[in-house]
């Protein structure tokens, strides 16, 4: 089985002890997210095909990681890098830090063992259509050699963003919108052909009516990346985890409702202020996030 940990969270960023411990202990509980009851994940070797880290900041995280490549783990990072005003993000790594993760990663895992992820677009006065052309290409060409695709996707307005979204815009004086379908194909065909010009392959996470150009769908949980990784075969069947999505199976180990960073167009948080006071409360010695 391939473990996901997590697109719920980052795991990497503010809970790597709390991982280690459980990759100790062999196992950890998942509460299912809704309102089932809590289920096990083994994390053994024998019960682990490969990892898939989600993170915005993996710097805390790199003894993890090295732990994992010397006892023969194979994963693979997805790392978000967007680069927009702290408005919308506030509590990110700084861009040109984040630009330098991600080369140290690739340098020491290799550049298959790392994928960029500029998702996800939104369309606001302080990042609009014309901005997001200039800043993707900014960042493509300083990650040049480090990574071989780039994974894009609209922001998903659910009730929850949305509010997210209007109280941010509220305090911070910024207006924003959700664009129609083909100004998203636009932007997206555009993004594609920036990354082919740097040798990167873009791909659409989960979106498929929004495909343009030379973009691809994304396969963010994907047996033959992490095949290439392991240097053996890594088989999975293809059952992606909502509508459109692409992925081969996997078991996501995160949590909603647990990342603090207050990024305000966040599917995975309802309520930033839950989400900081849920750090505060995490017990590294728990069996569940």
């Amino acid at each position: 089985m391939i473990v996901s940990a997590s697109y719920r969270s980052d795991i990497p960023a503010f809970y790597g002890d709390w991982f280690r411990a459980r990759l100790a202990a062999g196992y950890v509980l998942v509460a299912n997210p809704y309102g089932g009851a809590a289920y096990r994940v083994g994390l053994t070797r024998g019960q682990v095909d490969g990892f898939v880290f989600w993170t915005r900041n993996a710097a805390a995280f790199r003894p993890v990681l090295e732990h994992l490549a010397g006892e023969a783990y194979p994963f693979v990072v997805q790392f978000t890098l967007t680069g927009y005003p702290r408005a919308l993000e506030a509590a990110v790594p700084a861009t040109e830090a984040a630009l330098a993760q991600i080369g140290v990663l690739s340098q020491h895992f290799g550049r298959r063992a790392v994928i960029w992820r500029y998702d996800p677009l939104l369309i606001s006065d302080l990042t609009p259509a014309a901005w997001h052309v200039q800043n993707f290409a900014r960042l493509a060409r300083a990650l040049v050699g480090a990574v071989d695709e780039v994974v894009l996707s609209f922001a998903q307005i659910y009730a929850k963003t949305g509010r997210n979204l209007a109280a941010a815009a509220k305090d911070h004086g910024f207006s924003w919108r959700d664009p129609a379908d083909d100004e998203k194909r636009q932007l997206i065909a555009r993004l594609g052909e920036i990354a082919a010009e740097e040798g990167m392959q873009a791909t659409l996470c989960a979106q498929p009516h929004l495909l343009a150009g030379n973009v691809r769908p994304a396969l963010c949980i994907d047996a033959v990346r992490l095949s290439d990784v392991a240097g053996r075969p890594i088989v999975a069947k293809t059952k992606g985890n909502r509508d459109g999505c692409a992925c081969h199976e996997s078991r996501d180990i995160g949590a909603y409702d647990s990342c603090p960073q207050g990024c305000v167009y966040c599917y995975a948080v309802s309520n930033p202020a839950k989400a900081k006071a849920r750090l505060k409360t995490h017990d590294p010695a728990g069996e569940r996030l």
